[in-house]
C-alpha cells in the first residue's frame, strides 16, 4: 500500500477521562477511519511524533498503533510508517486474526493431550503435506 498523504494528528487526550490514554487514541483514530475522515493511505504521524504532540509516552503511543495493526485499521511498514488501511489489507488482518485463534486452540488441545511444540509442529506439516507421509 502506498500512503498518499501526511495528517495533522489533531487528536487529544484527556485526563478527565477515565480510559487509558492508548485506548482514547485508539477509539479517535478508529472514529476517524470509521467516519471516512482519514480514508485509505492516509499516513498516519510516527509515533515518536504522536508522543510529542499528545504529551504522552512513546509506549503509549506504541501500544495504540500495534492495537489499530491487529484489528486492521492501520497498516505499518518498516521503514516506512503507518497508512490507514485499504479493504484488502483489513480482511488480510481479519483472516490472520482468525488463524491466529485457530492456532491457539491448537495449541491448548495439544498441550491437554501432552504434546510437545515439536510434535505439534510436525503434526502440522503432516496436515499441509499428506503427500509426504505417502513414501
Amino acid at each position: 500500500m502506498l500512503c498518499i498523504h501526511i495528517m495533522h494528528s489533531s487528536l487529544f487526550i484527556s485526563q478527565a477521562d477515565t480510559r487509558p490514554m492508548y485506548l482514547q487514541i485508539v477509539e479517535q483514530i478508529r472514529q476517524r477511519v470509521a467516519a471516512g475522515d482519514w480514508p485509505p493511505g492516509t499516513e498516519l504521524p510516527s509515533i515518536r511524533t504522536l508522543a510529542a504532540d499528545l504529551r504522552v509516552s512513546v509506549i503509549t503511543v506504541k501500544r495504540a498503533y500495534l492495537d489499530l495493526e491487529t484489528e486492521g485499521v492501520i497498516v505499518t511498514r518498516h521503514g516506512r510508517g503507518s497508512c490507514v488501511a485499504d479493504a484488502q489489507d483489513r480482511a488480510q488482518a481479519t483472516q490472520l486474526a482468525e488463524l491466529d485463534g485457530h492456532l491457539a486452540a491448537a495449541g491448548r488441545i495439544a498441550a491437554t493431550l501432552g504434546l510437545t511444540d515439536e510434535a505439534l509442529i510436525d503434526r502440522l506439516h503432516k496436515t499441509l503435506h499428506p503427500e509426504e507421509g505417502e513414501a
